[in-house]
């Protein structure tokens, strides 16, 4: 195993705040679980074995593939505020309007961690966004390529519409 648990807090000048602190720390209890040295989880794996610590924090957290289990989070609003277009989140603190995304075999091969990256910058109420990713994957290193192109897109002149973004490798 490469380490026990790793994350990175965007921007780097800055402290993570408690709350997205909080978030990384069910993820590194739950590493011996959850390690993508030791196993071959998919993202719904691995959300499920964060779940219950999550959702005590009071995160509402997908709980499966029905529409009554996943978490919508609207994009664009219809007449009377109706929501007119929404993205499914893995989770959603309303206490820190933190999205929080799970991704494995295709978080960095398939780049949908730029797609949540997208859909967090468009979601008005997104104050954080963490991204959990494998911290390896078919010899690659999937947190070490998340992290340099976050340090990227921080060192470059794109304003950034969120507070913050919490990377995990698991």
């Amino acid at each position: 195993m490469l380490f026990r648990s790793v994350w990175q807090f965007y921007p780097r000048s800055e402290k993570a705040p408690h709350r997205i602190a909080e978030i990384a720390a069910v993820f590194a209890t739950h590493h011996e679980k959850i390690s993508s040295a030791d196993f071959d989880l998919n993202s719904n794996d691995v959300l499920a074995v964060v779940h219950d610590d999550l959702s005590r924090m009071g995160i509402e957290v997908e709980s499966g593939k029905t529409k009554e289990q996943k978490i919508p989070r609207p994009v664009r609003f219809a007449r009377n505020g109706a929501a007119e277009k929404s993205f499914e989140v893995d989770g959603w603190d309303p206490q820190s309007s933190t999205i929080i995304e799970v991704e494995a075999g295709r978080g960095v091969v398939n780049n949908q961690w730029l797609k949540d990256l997208f859909e967090a910058f468009v979601i008005p109420d997104a104050k954080y966004l963490v991204i959990a990713v494998r911290a390896e994957y078919k010899g690659g290193k999937d947190f070490e390529n998340v992290a340099t192109m976050l340090e990227t897109l921080y060192g470059s002149r794109l304003q950034i519409p969120l507070a913050g973004i919490l990377l995990i490798g698991y």
